[in-house]
C-alpha cells in the first residue's frame, strides 16, 4: 500500500511544474516577438526620420539650386542684353564682354552637374556675384561712352554747319575774288593797251656806205648796204618811263625776215614771231620820242619790197614799206 501511494503522489507534482515551464517558455517568445516588432517599429521610425532628413536636405538643396538658377538667368539675361544692344563692342570692352561670357559658362557648367556639391554651388553664387558686378561695371561704361558719344556727335553736328557756313562763306568769297580778279584782270588789260606805245611818222631809207664810211640814200637793190628805219614814239600818259623794249621785224621780197638769228618774240594776234632786231629805248613819260637804227645783212639786197612792221608790248604799234629797184648800168 506504501508503494502505491508513492507513485500516485510523484506523478501528481510533475504536471503543474509542466505548466509553468510552457508559461515561462510563451512569456519569453512573446517578449521577443514584441521586442523584435517594436525594434522592427523602431528601425522604421529612424529609417523614415532619416528619409526625411535625406528628403528635406535635397528640397533645401532643390532649392538653393531653383534660388541659384533663377539668379543665373536674370544675370545671363543681363549680359546677353549687352551683346543684342551693343552688338559692335571693340577693344577694352571687346575683351570685358568675353571675360563676362567665360564666367557665364563656367557658372552654367556646375548649373548643369545634377550632383553638384555644396561647395560648387557655392562657387557658383559667388561667381554669379562677380558676374552681376562686371556686367554692371561694364554697362556704366557703355553708358558712359555712349553720353561721351553724344557730347561728340552734337559737337560735330555744330562743326558740320559751321563747316557749312564756311564753306558758303568761302563760296562766296571766291565768288567775290574772281569778279575782284575778273575785274583786275579787265582794268589791267586796258591799261596794258593803254600803255602800248604807238610809231608815226614811219620813215624806211636804203643806205650806200662808201669805202671812206660816206653815207648816201638810194633806190636801187644792188647799190644798198643796209636799211635804215627812223620813226616817233608819240607822248604816252599812261605808259611809266624808263626802258621799253621794241621789235622791228623786216621782210624781204621772199618772205623771209632779214637779219634774223633764229630769236623770236610773242605777238598778242599772231603767236611766236622771229625778228630783225630788238631796240631799247629809254621812254619818257608823257613826251613824244624819235627813234632811229639800222638793219644790215651779210647778203646783197634784192629787188622788190621790203615791209617794216614795229612791235611793242606784243601788239603791232606801226609798219611802213621800202621799195628797192633793180637799177640800170650806170645807176
Amino acid at each position: 500500500m506504501s508503494y502505491t501511494d508513492t507513485t500516485t503522489s510523484g506523478a501528481g507534482d510533475q504536471s503543474p511544474q509542466q505548466k509553468d515551464n510552457r508559461k515561462l517558455i510563451y512569456g519569453v517568445l512573446i517578449a521577443a516577438l514584441v521586442g523584435t516588432w517594436g525594434y522592427i517599429i523602431y528601425d522604421k521610425s529612424q529609417t523614415r526620420e532619416k528619409v526625411t532628413i535625406l528628403q528635406t536636405q535635397i528640397s533645401n538643396v532643390d532649392s538653393a539650386r531653383n534660388a541659384i538658377q533663377q539668379e543665373f538667368l536674370a544675370v545671363s539675361a543681363k549680359a546677353d542684353s549687352l551683346t543684342q544692344n551693343n552688338v559692335q563692342l571693340q577693344g577694352d570692352l571687346a575683351d570685358k564682354n568675353a571675360a563676362i561670357q567665360k564666367l557665364k559658362s563656367n557658372i552654367s557648367g556646375i548649373l548643369k552637374k545634377k550632383n553638384a556639391s555644396d561647395a560648387e554651388l557655392a562657387q557658383a553664387k559667388q561667381m554669379i556675384g562677380e558676374l552681376n558686378g562686371k556686367i554692371d561695371g561694364l554697362f556704366a561704361e557703355i553708358d558712359k561712352l555712349k553720353g561721351e558719344n553724344q557730347q561728340l556727335t552734337t559737337a560735330n553736328q555744330q562743326l558740320n554747319t559751321e563747316k557749312t557756313q564756311l564753306a558758303a562763306d568761302k563760296q562766296s568769297l571766291e565768288q567775290n575774288l574772281s569778279s575782284t580778279k575778273t575785274e583786275k584782270k579787265q582794268l589791267e588789260d586796258k591799261v596794258d593797251v593803254a600803255s602800248t606805245l604807238h610809231a608815226s611818222s614811219i620813215g624806211v631809207a636804203a643806205i650806200k656806205v662808201s669805202g671812206n664810211g660816206k653815207e648816201k640814200e638810194t633806190t636801187t637793190a644792188k647799190r644798198a648796204n643796209l636799211i635804215r628805219v627812223g620813226f616817233m614814239l608819240d607822248e604816252n600818259r599812261v605808259t611809266p618811263s624808263g626802258n621799253k623794249d621794241l621789235f622791228v621785224v623786216v621782210t624781204g621780197p621772199d618772205g623771209k625776215v632779214i637779219g634774223s638769228d633764229g630769236s623770236t618774240f610773242n605777238t598778242r594776234e599772231e603767236g611766236s614771231k622771229a625778228y630783225t632786231s630788238k631796240v631799247s629805248v629809254n621812254y619818257e613819260q608823257g613826251k613824244a620820242q624819235p627813234v632811229s637804227f639800222n638793219c644790215g645783212q651779210n647778203e646783197k639786197y634784192k629787188e622788190g619790197d621790203y615791209k617794216i612792221e614795229i612791235y611793242n608790248n606784243g601788239f603791232k604799234i606801226g609798219q611802213g614799206v621800202k621799195t628797192l629797184k633793180k637799177g640800170g648800168l650806170f645807176s
